[in-house]
């Protein structure tokens, strides 16, 4: 442990799988305080972690999990962003709920946390708010629909509150992960005809040729935590292997 976080005190929602996890395990290590915030149980208890069940698009309930934070360690200096859905369909064929679900998630859901940490925040006159985008924040994928219109608002809100509140000592930045072996991509490749076929596929649409791990994306979280990174703002930070930059004929 080098306590890049020794006495911050961190938020992380969508913390018991996946990269939120991840980010859990490493924030702790560097030594932060850490609240984990999902609808689901954590599946690994970490020492030293609070671990909370919300739901983000509650509002009530994220209040809750910010008032129980304040009440146990009396500030909050990190939010990480990361709860969210996927939902990828043709435009078309998409049903309204499947709509709602993914913007209140991946968009609102991410206003909704923000909104209620800002306050502690501002008073406090410090703050790093770190939003989970994607790839898709920046390339279409046709068939992926509308995931991508949420991830691109995330980067808008990311901007956005980052300027609103960057004179008051508030930084807020964004991490768009490419394809990470995730739980939720391990059950997608599994559900693939030949499950590594498609992991040597998509590893090789990559020009590291290898898929990405949570751990990476946890220590890019960590970074935009830490004071080392006190004079970034307002950036959109890809973690893809530069497949985004690849020229295909």
């Amino acid at each position: 442990m080098t306590g890049r976080l020794r006495d911050k005190v961190a938020i992380v929602t969508g913390s018991a799988r996946g990269i939120g996890a991840a980010v859990v395990t490493l924030f702790t290590t560097e030594g932060a305080q850490v609240v984990g915030l999902d609808r689901q149980p954590a599946r690994t208890a970490t020492d030293g972690v609070l671990n909370l069940t919300g739901d983000v698009t509650r509002p009530e309930q994220v209040t809750a999990a910010v008032e129980a934070t304040l009440a146990r360690f009396g500030r909050i200096d990190v939010l990480v962003n990361n709860a969210g859905v996927n939902v990828f369909s043709a435009p078309l064929e998409l049903p309204d709920c499947d709509w709602d679900r993914c913007l209140e998630v991946d968009l609102k859901g991410a206003w909704i946390v923000s909104k209620a940490v800002l306050p502690p925040m501002l008073s406090q006159g410090s703050g790093s708010i770190i939003n989970i985008a994607s790839v898709h924040s920046h390339r279409i994928i046709p068939g992926s629909f509308p995931y991508p219109v949420a991830k691109h608002g995330l980067i808008g809100l990311t901007r956005a509150l980052a300027i609103e509140y960057a004179a008051r000592g508030v930084r807020v930045n964004s991490i768009s992960p490419g394809f990470i072996v995730t739980p939720q991509t391990e059950e997608w490749l599994a559900a693939q005809p030949d499950p590594e076929k498609e992991r040597r596929r998509q590893a090789e649409l990559l020009p590291c040729k290898r898929l990405g791990t949570p751990e990476e994306v946890a220590y890019t979280a960590l970074f935009l935590a830490s004071d080392e990174a006190r004079f970034i703002n307002a950036a959109d930070i890809l973690i893809d292997g530069g497949r985004t930059h690849l020229y295909h004929e």
